[in-house]
């Protein structure tokens, strides 16, 4: 398949390599030009994981977006929910019919994406798609060289508008076989981990963020205590799906922890191979890293203000977005990605099945 990779991120880089090496013709974008330079150099990336260290080629490198959207079938953009309206912005003018928009994973970015490429006046056929994951966990080891720990072997997926699912999710299959179907966006968006892993990780561990250079909050920063309140979290997001309608599986975050349960996204004993690559000791900025811009201030608050309209008692949640927003000192409740800011905080429930399958009025 034509695939365009857009964004400079971790997993963006393991999506290019990844992907090229299966044999589809990958275009790798990202806004900063210089960064790419080596990447031209090489003529692409250096992909290392369980089988080595290789050279990967890819189709193109480029900083025009253009040029990397044109003739794609899935235009894939594994960037955190922050970078999605950007994006979005950059992708409009030259999205066409027939084109997938794929952000795994999208904390409910389908509908924002959607939104944003609809009102800059582009009209065409365009499905978007998120998952509950990213499809790997990869961390960078040099600017031309991205190393993959472990790929996703379930990855539940749901579609935007969801009258679209059946060739979308054959399209992403083609390139991920451990794509599983959602009933829709808002599925996979509260499907998404991001927000069950890492809040506690980050608020509950930012004694030893603040005093060290760099901390594993995977490894020594998950002690039982953090757990603990991981489970409640996560019983607080199942019981908010269940209240929109959405039935097992749940994919429980205990599976990922435990590999005597369930098969969890990235497989069993995906935890321990994270933390035996010591790719996750790093410098946690409390104030800009992406645990807290994208899990909390986005997924956390999405999950929070869910709870909210769907009366669905969430005090652990609640309390973390909390405590995030004394860190911070900024309200992560009005400023997050939350319902109201949706502009969805009034929308009946027959209104909501109707956005979500059929997507925005003359716009998908």
């Amino acid at each position: 398949m034509d695939i365009a990779v857009i964004g400079g991120g971790h997993g963006c880089y393991a999506a290019a390599a990844d992907l090229s090496e299966q044999g589809h013709s990958v275009r790798l974008w990202r806004r900063d030009g210089a960064a790419l330079e080596p990447l031209k150099a090489r003529g692409g990336l250096v992909l290392k994981d369980f089988k080595g260290s290789r050279d990967v080629p890819l189709s193109m490198i480029t900083d025009d977006i253009a040029e990397a959207a044109h003739g794609a079938e899935v235009v894939l953009s594994p960037l955190p929910a922050t970078a999605q309206e950007g994006v979005a912005e950059a992708l409009a003018p030259h999205l066409v019919d027939g084109q997938i928009v794929f952000i795994p994973p999208g904390t409910f970015g389908s509908v924002v994406m959607a939104r944003i490429v609809a009102r800059a006046g582009n009209r065409s056929k365009v499905v978007f798609a998120e998952s509950g994951t990213l499809p790997y966990l990869a961390r960078r080891h040099a600017p031309d060289t991205i190393a993959i720990t472990t790929r996703a072997t379930r990855l539940p997926t749901g579609v935007f508008p969801a009258d679209a699912s059946e060739p979308a999710l054959a399209a992403l299959h083609r390139i991920y076989p451990a794509v599983e179907p959602l009933r829709d966006a808002l599925d996979a968006a509260t499907m998404n981990a991001g927000p069950i892993i890492h809040p506690p990780l980050i608020v509950m561990n930012a004694g030893p963020l603040e005093s060290q250079e760099r901390w594993d909050i995977h490894n020594e920063g998950t002690v039982p205590a953090i757990r603990a309140v991981t489970d409640k979290l996560d019983d607080e997001r199942i019981a908010i799906r269940e209240a929109l309608g959405y039935g097992e599986p749940h994919f429980p975050l205990a599976d990922h922890y435990d590999p005597s349960r369930p098969e969890w996204m990235y497989g069993n004993a995906a935890h321990e191979r994270l933390t035996d690559s010591g790719d996750w000791r790093e410098h946690i900025d409390l104030h800009h890293h992406r645990y807290m811009r994208e899990d909390v201030s986005q997924g956390l608050c999405l999950l929070v203000s869910l709870a909210e309209w769907t009366r669905v008692k969430a005090p652990t949640a609640a309390g973390l977005l909390a405590l995030a927003s004394a860190v911070l000192d900024e309200d992560l409740r009005a400023t997050g990605r939350s319902w109201e800011k949706l502009g969805l905080a009034e929308i009946s429930r027959g209104g909501l099945r109707r956005l979500l399958d059929a997507g925005l009025p003359g716009a998908v």
